[in-house]
């Protein structure tokens, strides 16, 4: 019912956070243990963002785990939590894909800034980053990062 989704390290970055991140599996289990219904989770954004975040690594660490690619999937957090990335999946040997939950239709920029960072620090070995977000279309945010919508995890719209 808890997934741990463990701490990405590299000796590129000071100060990361090697502790896992769990996630409840199931955002009904979830809703149930903290006595809310969906109405009460769509009317407190916080809330929402922790619901959509655990949502998506429910989904991703299913679909990582028969992909041919084999991803690994981490959180990211450096530098008492000023850099924080919600999924890092590293594929093959050096690659990484920065992945950030947005309960928002429409992201800007500034929800891409961690990935930005990232993209930033890791050079050609940041492939791409998403946003994943509710709204229903794909639009570019920034160079290899795009916003999209959650349901892209099983495929394109």
């Amino acid at each position: 019912m808890v997934d741990s989704l463990p701490a990405w390290t590299s000796n590129r970055f000071k100060r990361l956070a090697l502790a896992p991140k769990r996630h409840v599996t199931d955002p009904g289990i979830l809703a149930g243990a903290l006595g809310v219904d969906a109405a009460a989770v769509l009317r407190d954004g916080d809330l929402l963002g922790r619901v959509l975040e655990s949502f998506v690594a429910a989904h991703l660490r299913a679909e990582a785990s028969y992909t041919t690619a084999r991803a690994r999937l981490h959180h990211l957090r450096a530098e008492q939590g000023r850099h924080e990335i919600d999924v890092v999946a590293e594929v093959g040997a050096r690659d990484v894909l920065g992945i950030e939950v947005e309960a928002a239709s429409a992201p800007s920029t500034n929800d891409a800034r961690r990935l930005i960072w990232l993209r930033d620090e890791l050079g050609a070995r940041f492939l791409h980053g998403v946003v994943l977000r509710t709204g229903p279309r794909t639009f570019e945010l920034s160079e290899r990062i795009v916003a999209a919508p959650i349901g892209s995890i099983w495929g394109p719209g």
